[in-house]
């Protein structure tokens, strides 16, 4: 139980690895209230609040924040993601990812940390895609590195205040991962690639990344902050060799 007594908000908690996340918190001892932009998903833990909430709206967010009790920890997961270079992207793209991935982490971070408990921790699912550039994903890719420098500057400006860190998931079975690689002229192939270039021999599930986002949220991680830390299985430990022809 890491997190018994612990309050936690998490964005985006209704599935993939906001749902992993949500579901380790409360097996972990911690209270849990999530949101999203439709009604209350079938699939959250029937010991999780909802709310329903666009986080990219500043004015309902600072509202929600002026709503709740002091919080512990704060994990913003909500993500948009869009197939497209920038040339085919459209100002409707923009709008949607960048006021998600990025407004939305700016967002919440603005109008929670200053009520905030002492010591709080705020966990920012970032991506391997801010550091490296995956194929016809320009915005999603740019949102991302957003989230890593402003985690870098959270920590800086607001400690001891609160710890704030960023999750770099790579490919991890969600919604996500199929839509990536359907861009791709041969999908399977391209899946199959991207497997064979993974040292565990597997994409990640949502779990793996819960499992560091309750460490992140933890005590054992009180001197954890402002890093960035990958979980991709390996995938970019790796040059652009294939280890199986040597």
């Amino acid at each position: 139980m890491k997190l018994k007594g612990k309050r936690a908000v998490v964005t985006g908690g209704g599935q993939g690895i906001g749902l992993g996340i949500v579901t380790a918190f409360i097996n972990e001892g911690a209270s849990v209230i999530t949101c999203g932009r439709r009604n209350r998903p079938a699939t959250l833990p029937s010991g999780c609040e909802y709310v329903t909430l666009d986080v990219a709206d500043p004015i309902a967010v600072k509202e929600f924040a002026a709503s709740q009790p002091a919080a512990d920890i704060l994990v913003n997961n909500a993500g948009v993601q869009v197939e497209k270079t920038v040339t085919e992207s459209t100002d409707e793209d923009w709008n949607s990812v960048i006021g998600v991935n990025a407004r939305g982490v700016f967002n919440l971070c603005r109008d929670f940390i200053p009520v905030m408990n002492a010591g709080a921790s705020i966990i920012n699912i970032g991506s391997i895609s801010g550091n490296i550039a995956d194929p016809s994903m320009a915005l999603y890719n740019a949102s991302k590195a957003f989230v890593h420098g402003l985690t870098r500057s959270i920590a800086v400006d607001h400690g001891p205040q609160v710890r704030c860190n960023a999750i770099c998931p790579g490919w991890i079975e969600t919604g996500m991962l199929e839509a990536g690689f359907a861009t791709a002229s041969s999908p399977d192939a391209a899946m199959q690639d991207a497997l064979d270039r993974h040292p565990v021999k597997r994409f990640g599930k949502p779990e793996d990344i819960a499992s560091m986002a309750v460490w992140l949220a933890s005590d054992d991680a009180a001197f954890a902050t402002g890093q960035l830390f990958t979980i991709d299985g390996g995938m970019t430990a790796s040059s652009p060799l294939n280890p199986g022809l040597f």
